[in-house]
């Protein structure tokens, strides 16, 4: 009998130093989940603070406005998605002459100073002598555009030396049906009544605000017609 009650005694200590050995194991394998996922969190956290505040520790976040530029209709083209600060409306605001230098290579834009025009304005400044621009067909130009009641450029091509290419589908109303009729070659003044433009939105990332009349110089290099057009080129 003392031999049996010693042997279940040792078994019984074998029992509890299992039990506790496993009880151990398993609180260190919770410690390790625990800080696995605290290390996790903060990672989240940290990726999160940069896609919320940006590299500069500034808020960033993509604008609300489908902001353009050049008349194009791409919400990406200014290359920017910081939000920016609504622009007072230019509703009756006058027409003032160009405020700003002009970049390198690109010609004068001759802004007709005083109201902002209520139908849209076509003066050829050079007659071009290539092929003509049809409705519709895809063309490539240079061109610069300035806000009617500032008078401040608000975005050119000539900044980068790149023309642009498009379709004339693609871009606001006041190219749409002020471009055709231009040939190759050929510069032509847009006056564009801000409903023909962005209207009410204005596009306050390119320096355009609601109700703001646009004045462009446009010049044509090339033009494909849509029958034979091909794949346009990124602007």
């Amino acid at each position: 009998m003392g031999t049996d009650k010693r042997a279940r005694q040792k078994e019984g200590r074998q029992a509890r130093i299992a039990a506790a050995e496993a009880a151990q194991r398993k609180a260190a394998t919770r410690q390790k989940i625990i800080s696995v996922g605290g290390i996790i969190l903060l990672v989240v956290l940290v990726v999160a603070a940069i896609s919320y505040f940006g590299k500069d520790g500034k808020k960033t976040d993509v604008a609300s406005t489908n902001t353009t530029v050049a008349g194009l209709t791409d919400p990406s083209a200014l290359g920017s998605t910081t939000t920016v600060a609504a622009l007072e409306s230019a509703a009756g605001k006058p027409c003032v002459a160009l405020a700003d230098p002009l970049p390198a290579g690109a010609p004068n834009v001759p802004v007709v100073v005083g109201p902002p025009p209520t139908t849209l304005v076509k003066d050829d400044l050079v007659v071009g002598t290539g092929a003509e621009v049809a409705a519709g067909d895809t063309v490539t130009v240079n061109y610069i555009g300035v806000a009617c009641s500032t008078g401040k450029i608000f975005d050119s091509s000539y900044k980068t030396g790149q023309p642009v290419t498009f379709g004339l589908d693609q871009v606001i109303q006041g190219w749409t049906d002020g471009i055709p009729g231009m040939k190759v070659g050929g510069q032509r003044l847009l006056g564009i009544p801000s409903d023909q433009a962005y209207k009410s939105a204005g596009a306050a990332q390119g320096g355009i605000a609601p109700d703001e009349a646009l004045w462009f110089v446009v010049e044509v290099t090339k033009t494909v017609p849509t029958a034979t057009s091909t794949t346009l080129a990124t602007p």
